[in-house]
């Protein structure tokens, strides 16, 4: 997957318009569009400020193969992190905090 068909679906996901994302990291619509058919790359910057906006990692928005050879769970665990609101986030870490705290115990 490339960085163009990420933002797009982060993008979507999130249900921001193209000129919602520009204005955010402060390029024109235009400028933003061709970052997602991929006739144009962002600059290191850009990439930063994406990142912030969607939460996700710099090195899952710019690495080509990372999910390509992750196994599926993770996958599929990626897709519903990125689809929760922030509160939902929070409730699934202390969650998986505690579960993580209960099994060092055993």
């Amino acid at each position: 997957m490339t960085i163009g068909e990420r933002l797009r679906r982060l993008r979507i996901s999130r249900k921001l318009s193209q000129e919602e994302v520009a204005r955010y990291i402060g390029v024109t619509r235009s400028a933003y569009s061709h970052y997602e058919i991929n006739s144009r790359q962002p600059v290191y910057d850009t990439v930063r400020k994406l990142s912030n906006l969607f939460d996700v990692s710099i090195d899952y928005l710019i690495n080509s193969d990372l999910q390509d050879h992750e196994p599926q769970e993770t996958k599929r665990l990626l897709q519903l992190w990125q689809a929760m609101d922030e509160q939902s986030r929070e409730q699934t870490l202390h969650m998986m905090h505690a579960m993580k705290q209960s099994n060092s115990k055993l």
